[in-house]
């Protein structure tokens, strides 16, 4: 199953809530490329694709395609403020080695 932390949940309403026109949810997934293999997205989603799997975290619809689920499983998803910035960070528990700036992975 895919997660979001609490503080992830609130950001992304906060987000959508400010979208101008009609935004059911959030599309996650994996794309090849990045220094370790693979990347991380994250989009906002008028309506889930015909092959997606919907899953609702904490108010949010989160929309994955198949292919991106089976690499996120387990993942939980983080919203962190910090010195360095502020963004998503995912917690993934299959990514075997992860690149210095956390933007890719690898399996």
């Amino acid at each position: 199953m895919l997660t979001l932390t609490e503080t992830a949940a609130v950001k992304i309403k906060e987000l959508i809530a400010k979208r101008p026109h009609q935004t059911d949810g959030l599309r996650v997934g994996v794309r090849g490329g990045g220094c370790s293999g693979f990347t991380y997205f994250l989009e906002f989603a008028e309506e889930p694709g015909k092959d997606d799997r919907a899953i609702e975290c904490d108010g949010v619809s989160l929309f994955v395609d198949r292919k991106s689920f089976l690499y996120l499983m387990g993942t939980e998803i983080d919203f962190v403020d910090g010195l360095a910035g502020a963004g998503f960070k995912f917690n993934n528990p299959n990514a075997r080695r992860t690149c210095g700036c956390g933007e890719s992975f690898s399996v």
